[in-house]
């Protein structure tokens, strides 16, 4: 494996996969047919404070329910992207949207349909409990799991690595 921790304080961008990266993989259906997850609040932290900021943070998913995107609002995400058959195409424009380079993109993801995307971008990681396919490509593994602390565990790294974490400002809630 590659040492990512240079590639740390070029990253301005975080995207990520949302079932299995923000949540455990599982998900319940309640008996209207309605998805339920649940999401770890250490990760809400530090994506809010990541958007504070001024990253740019961007949910890539397949899944959809309408919790994923009032969560995401709740924490300031504006770029949510549900339901995306074609990962790469919806990389490819935010991208381009954002006049973005891959070195400047961490993407952590967990499963087979995020593999296209994490080969594009400067940073591919993973949670620890991520399939081995994404495992091999990803330069950084979390030992945190999917909705167990994974996305705290880089967006905390990237900022320490860039001498933003603990300042006065991280300490305020909002």
């Amino acid at each position: 494996m590659k040492n990512y921790k240079e590639q740390l304080k070029n990253i301005t961008t975080f995207i990520f996969d949302y079932d299995g990266v923000m949540t455990q993989g599982d998900v319940l259906v309640d008996a209207n047919g309605v998805p339920l997850r649940s999401s770890n609040v250490k990760d809400g932290y530090a994506i809010q404070l990541a958007v504070r900021l001024g990253y740019n943070v961007a949910i890539i998913t397949g899944g959809y329910s309408v919790s994923i995107e009032k969560r995401m609002m709740m924490l300031g995400v504006k770029d949510v992207f549900v339901r995306s058959a074609n990962k790469v195409d919806v990389l490819k424009k935010y991208m381009e949207t954002n006049s973005l380079e891959p070195e400047q993109i961490v993407y952590m993801g967990d499963d087979i349909p995020d593999y296209p995307v994490m080969k594009m971008v400067g940073l591919p990681v993973c949670p620890a409990d991520a399939s081995s396919e994404i495992k091999d490509i990803s330069l950084y593994i979390s030992h945190f799991n999917g909705g167990k602390g994974a996305v705290r565990d880089i967006i905390e790294q990237v900022l320490k690595a860039q001498n933003k974490w603990m300042t006065d400002f991280c300490c305020y809630i909002w």
